[in-house]
């Protein structure tokens, strides 16, 4: 999709976590902070309503309609992971199940964030890059990223205010813009 600079470009941000004050959405938080003017970085906030998965569920759960709504809004899509067990926690799984079998990611731009300690993330990363390979989805490989944050990333307000990482969320901003733009 190319974009001129009138145009705005819609990124919708999917925490994976379920948690308060989860540095997974503290982090998408900050990176719409981040984004520059021009780019409308939206937080998903139904990961919790959805229900379980069940193929060939028509229509579609209100909870899930409004999901789909949401991704055929969005010019690209920003997921932020972290790994349970290894792999995706259940619920962002769920989430992306309920796109199987529809066109809901298909040929969309999509990348993703794992928040991680050091050694860790690699099974949320890979799992992503399974499901929406399966999908379709058009991964952004530039603005695929691992952060990992210090214990005291996260101030007692939920916002990361760290220099260092808010400068990496905008290059992760600016790789999507100009994928996009291409």
């Amino acid at each position: 999709m190319a974009n001129s600079a009138a145009q705005r470009v819609r990124l919708l941000l999917i925490s994976g976590s379920t948690r308060p004050g989860s540095s997974n959405t503290a982090t998408l938080s900050a990176l719409a902070e981040v984004a520059p003017q021009g780019v409308s970085a939206r937080l998903y906030g139904g990961l919790t309503e959805l229900p379980a998965f069940v193929p060939g569920d028509a229509p579609a759960p209100p909870a899930v309609a409004a999901l789909r709504e949401e991704l055929a809004a969005a010019d690209a899509v920003l997921f932020c992971a972290p790994e349970y067990a290894g792999l995706l926690p259940g619920s962002l799984k769920n989430l992306l199940e309920w796109t199987v079998g529809t066109a809901d990611l298909y040929e969309k731009p999509v990348a993703w964030i794992t928040v991680a300690p050091p050694g860790r993330g690699d099974g949320a990363a890979a799992s992503l890059r399974t499901v929406l390979g399966y999908v379709g989805a058009q991964v952004i490989e530039s603005a695929c990223a691992r952060i990992t944050l210090p214990g005291n990333a996260v101030g007692a307000d939920g916002r990361i205010d760290d220099e260092e990482i808010r400068a990496r969320l905008g290059a992760i901003v600016t790789a999507i813009t100009d994928f996009l733009a291409a």
